[in-house]
């Protein structure tokens, strides 16, 4: 009797991606925010495709979130993140998950950025994850959140955990890429990564919009 209180006093809130292991990241963060249940795309039927044709992660987030709190008449957050490296003036940007093309593999971006980094010196590799995260209700676009992380593209993958360009980004302080990171847990990812303190703000911001409401 308890939990069914609970449920249907709480606000469910449908996380927009079709990534699995992003949606995986997303739980493992931010899952146990009391008052909220987190359904996923696959919980709603025709859901609408929704076209990642924005100039900035914010602006795809935002599409994407107050696309489908609309689509699924509940409130929905978006996550949009991507790599950007200095050396090549911010790619490859918002085109992070098809910088090879359309449907290209984790591996096949990666070797592009690495064709592209191959005559670079340590020091002209730096870059940054970013990542931003709107929220909003079928009505109305309640917030957005953008935190980064910062390191370097390594030379070569290494590491198997993680997902995305993970194997060549590396992050000075560990001596570690992210795949290394996260290859036997995923328990320092999930407090330095980009997604990790976006949706530390992200938890900042929406208990104090649940009580309000």
């Amino acid at each position: 009797m308890g939990s069914y209180v609970n449920e249907i006093h709480s606000k469910t809130i449908v996380i927009a991606t079709q990534n699995k292991k992003k949606k995986e990241e997303i739980l493992a963060i931010a899952g146990n925010i009391p008052g909220i249940i987190f359904r996923g795309t696959e919980d709603f039927p025709f859901i609408p495709v929704v076209e990642e044709d924005g100039r900035t992660f914010r602006d795809n987030a935002i599409k994407k979130a107050t696309t489908l709190a609309k689509a699924c008449n509940t409130w929905a957050m978006a996550d949009d993140s991507g790599l950007e490296i200095r050396a090549l003036n911010g790619r490859p940007g918002v085109l992070s998950n098809r910088y090879a093309g359309p449907g290209a593999t984790d591996e096949a971006n990666i070797q592009k950025v690495l064709s592209e980094l191959y005559n670079f010196t340590e020091e002209k590799r730096a870059a940054r994850f970013v990542c931003s995260i709107a929220l909003a209700s079928p009505h109305e676009l309640l917030f957005v959140v953008e935190d980064y992380c910062e390191g370097f593209i390594a030379k070569e993958p290494r590491g198997s955990g993680g997902f995305g360009y993970d194997p060549v980004f590396f992050v000075p302080y560990y001596n570690q890429t992210l795949a290394e990171l996260s290859q036997f847990s995923t328990s320092v990812k999930n407090k330095i990564s980009h997604r990790a303190k976006a949706l530390q703000q992200f938890n900042e911001r929406i208990i104090p919009l649940l009580r309000s409401r």
